[in-house]
């Protein structure tokens, strides 16, 4: 028996794969022998050359995951180029400071609102027309790429932890209602990790964040990539539902 991971009959849709955890999970499914049609937002210079280094098992196109408009057109343009999708990686989201004691109210509606169109309604556009293809090609995987919020509850950012409660809830619905089609769905939920996200609480906050991680660090993205190839792999198959921590130990659930 052999626990060897081997995606290469595998196709991945992995959505902010530019930069970031997104980059590290295409990079590490592409290893694993995955086609990756990834998506980015803003930085097309970094999605080009990430798609030149891999050559042709990589392909990207620009999405607003708020352009609810422009999903179904994602997942054909995914289809066309590697001919089927097998497992889709909702990573993109947002993450923006949004306290109670804020004075707009205008503000906090407005993060809330796109908060929301990215982190859930995006994820969920997604994965409903994702799930269209799989269950007429045998099934597939949706892995959401949750948050330590989504468990502990954020002082600043209660709308981006809702939103990543949102997803790991998600994860469930999809677990108990496609099974029966072969369609599987986990979630994994990073505490902080060295990302250009996290930078702004990391430069401010570096020694308490560290200080609330038994292992002592501030996680790396590659710490995170090679459990999605795995939950991508038939390896997990029994882990439906699931959502699995990556959090150094910041918070046990």
């Amino acid at each position: 028996m052999t626990l060897a991971i081997d995606l290469s009959r595998t196709v991945v849709l992995v959505t902010g794969g530019s930069r970031g955890i997104g980059e590290s999970i295409v990079r590490h499914l592409h290893a694993a022998g995955a086609s990756v049609f990834f998506t980015y937002h803003a930085r097309s210079d970094l999605a080009e050359l990430l798609t030149s280094e891999l050559g042709e098992r990589a392909a990207a196109e620009r999405l607003d995951m708020a352009d609810f408009a422009g999903m179904p057109g994602l997942v054909d343009a995914c289809v066309r180029r590697f001919g089927r999708l097998d497992v889709l990686v909702n990573n993109a989201a947002i993450f923006a400071t949004n306290p109670f004691d804020g004075d707009s109210f205008d503000a906090w509606r407005a993060g809330w609102r796109r908060t929301f169109d990215i982190n859930v309604f995006g994820a969920a556009d997604l994965a409903w027309l994702a799930i269209r293809h799989m269950r007429d090609h045998g099934g597939g995987r949706i892995i959401n790429i949750a948050s330590r919020a989504a468990h502990r509850g954020e002082l600043e950012h209660a709308d981006y932890g809702a939103s990543k409660a949102a997803l790991v809830n998600l994860t469930k619905s999809i677990a108990r209602s496609c099974a029966p089609d072969g369609i599987l769905s986990f979630a994994v939920a990073p505490g902080f990790i060295e990302t250009e996200m996290a930078a702004p609480d990391l430069d401010v906050d570096r020694p308490k964040i560290v200080g609330e991680i038994p292992v002592g660090y501030v996680g790396r993205p590659d710490q995170v990539a090679p459990i999605v190839a795995f939950l991508a792999s038939p390896l997990g198959s029994y882990l439906n539902g699931a959502t699995i921590d990556v959090n150094g130990g910041s918070y046990v659930r």
